[in-house]
């Protein structure tokens, strides 16, 4: 089974990778605090390459490269909701 995260866009400048930032919250073992924390993951990418600050979801692959081993998911992005309730 594939491993899926949602992230992200932080970098595009590449031609078929980009780098997506995937934050997640868990609690504190003592003090009972949320702590966020942050991992930076390089993505391939075969077709159109999302904008930055896009949420994308990614999918855990053999590795591509020395530092790529995720790939972009088809159907990528969440839909977002205008203001009347249309999906964009």
């Amino acid at each position: 089974m594939s491993n899926i995260l949602e992230g992200k866009v932080v970098v595009n400048t590449n031609s078929k990778t980009i780098s997506v930032v995937v934050e997640r919250k868990l609690k504190h073992d003592l003090y009972g605090k949320f702590i966020k924390k942050q991992k930076k993951y390089h993505v391939h990418c075969d077709g159109e390459i999302p904008e930055i600050g896009k949420t994308v979801s990614i999918m855990s692959v053999r590795p591509i490269s020395k530092t790529k081993s995720w790939k972009l998911v088809e159907g990528n992005s969440k839909k977002e909701k205008g203001k009347s309730g249309e999906v964009k």
